[in-house]
C-alpha cells in the first residue's frame, strides 16, 4: 500500500514526507479495503471465498482432539517454542557437510564439545596441554565461520519470519490491554 502511495506520489510529481506515506497508508488500512469487493485475485477477497478458492480460519478452531480428549486450536500449533522443522534440517545438512572436511582430531573435539566437556577434560582425553586444546577450538571456530559464513551467529539466533509476526500481534495486543487499563 504505501509503494503505491509512494509510486503514485512521484508520477505526480509530488514532493511528499515519510510521516505523509505512513499517515495514508494507516488510513487505507483501517478503512478495511478487503472488507468489500468480489476479487478473486486477493486470497482475502470475499470472491475468492465464494469460489472455493481460499479459506480464512480462526485461529481459535480446534485442529486436533488428542487421546486425553484435550483439543489443540490453530494458536496453539502457531505459538509452540519450537525451531521451524526446515530450519533443522537445513542446519542438520550443512553440518553433516561441515563435518567431513574436519580431520580425526577435530571432530573428536567436537564430539567433547557437545558430550558437554569443557576443555581441561578433553586435554586429558587426548594427553595434551589445555592451551593446545584452546588452539584447536579457536582454529575449529575460524573454519566454522569460513563454512558457515560470518553471519552464522546472528542466524541462528533469529526467529523464523512467522513467529516474529505472531509475536508481534501478542506484544500489539498487550500494549492494547494495558492502555485500556
Amino acid at each position: 500500500m504505501a509503494a503505491k502511495l509512494l509510486d503514485n506520489a512521484e508520477k505526480a510529481n509530488k514532493h511528499v514526507t515519510p510521516g505523509n506515506i505512513a499517515y495514508y497508508t494507516i488510513l487505507h488500512m483501517k478503512s478495511g479495503r478487503r472488507s468489500y469487493g468480489a476479487s478473486t485475485v486477493d486470497a482475502l477477497g470475499i470472491g475468492a471465498q465464494l469460489n472455493g478458492r481460499s479459506r480464512t480460519t480462526s485461529f481459535d478452531e480446534p485442529v486436533q482432539i488428542d487421546d486425553l480428549g484435550e483439543a489443540f486450536t490453530v494458536n496453539d500449533v502457531f505459538s509452540t517454542d519450537e525451531e521451524d522443522p526446515g530450519q533443522k534440517a537445513a542446519r542438520k545438512m550443512d553440518w553433516e557437510a561441515f563435518l567431513t572436511g574436519l580431520t580425526a582430531r577435530e571432530k573428536a573435539l567436537v564430539e567433547g564439545l557437545l558430550a558437554g566437556r569443557n576443555g581441561s577434560e578433553i586435554a586429558r582425553m587426548f594427553g595434551l596441554d589445555p592451551s593446545t586444546i584452546r588452539y584447536f577450538k579457536n582454529r575449529l571456530a575460524d573454519k566454522i565461520l569460513s563454512f558457515m559464513g560470518h553471519d552464522i551467529l546472528a542466524e541462528i539466533r533469529r526467529l523464523p519470519g512467522w513467529k516474529n509476526s505472531l509475536n508481534a500481534n501478542r506484544e500489539r495486543l498487550a500494549c492494547k490491554n494495558q492502555r485500556r487499563n
